[in-house]
């Protein structure tokens, strides 16, 4: 479980503030790591709303439905970073691939398994899925992560993306497709190891 670090003054404001959003910080960590699709970004993007919010912090106890209101912080912050990112003229690359090489492959096995044919499997379609979550547009990846994994209803991510309900049902349609067909294509591509 993620933990919110505490900041230089440590009073009964930081506490309280603390343990208000104790409780959200691992869904906050799990979709900052889908909307950026690499763990540092994601701890940053977390700690940025984290440091946006705090001088707000007595107007938190205010608001009526937190989470979906910090999502929404949190993503209106991502979306900012990216058109930062994209107005700069300097462009990091990062590479998203896992290097097994030198590591014993029965690392990867869970202790209690069908078999390794299996586990085999298994991880090479959780790599393809990965794979192809992140090839995704950001719009894409970011109705799919709201809606597929974290379970948010069309309404709520009406408040969260300040979208109209029509706007995410096809915008939820076509990730879909879009995941589909690259999911199809990634699939039937010989693995090069």
């Amino acid at each position: 479980m993620a933990k919110i670090i505490g900041f230089p003054d440590q009073g009964s404001d930081q506490r309280g503030f603390e343990q208000l959003l104790q409780p959200h910080v691992d869904h906050l960590y799990r979709l900052a790591y889908r909307f950026a699709g690499n763990k540092p970004d994601a701890e940053d993007l977390v700690q940025d709303l984290m440091i946006k919010i705090y001088p707000r912090r007595q107007e938190l106890n205010q608001v009526e439905n937190l989470r979906p209101w910090l999502v929404r912080v949190m993503y209106n912050l991502f979306i900012d970073g990216k058109r930062r990112q994209n107005r700069s003229p300097i462009h990091l690359t990062v590479d998203n691939t896992t290097d097994y090489e030198g590591s014993d492959p029965l690392d990867y096995l869970e202790s209690e398994n069908p078999g390794p044919e299996y586990e085999t499997a298994r991880h090479l379609y959780n790599g393809h899925m990965v794979r192809t979550f992140d090839q995704l547009s950001n719009d894409h990846r970011m109705v799919l992560s709201l809606h597929d994994i974290e379970g948010y209803t069309l309404e709520e991510m009406t408040a969260i993306l300040d979208c109209p309900i029509g706007t995410l049902k096809s915008r939820l349609h076509r990730a879909r497709a879009r995941f589909r067909d690259l999911l199809k294509i990634s699939l039937t591509e010989p693995q090069h190891d």
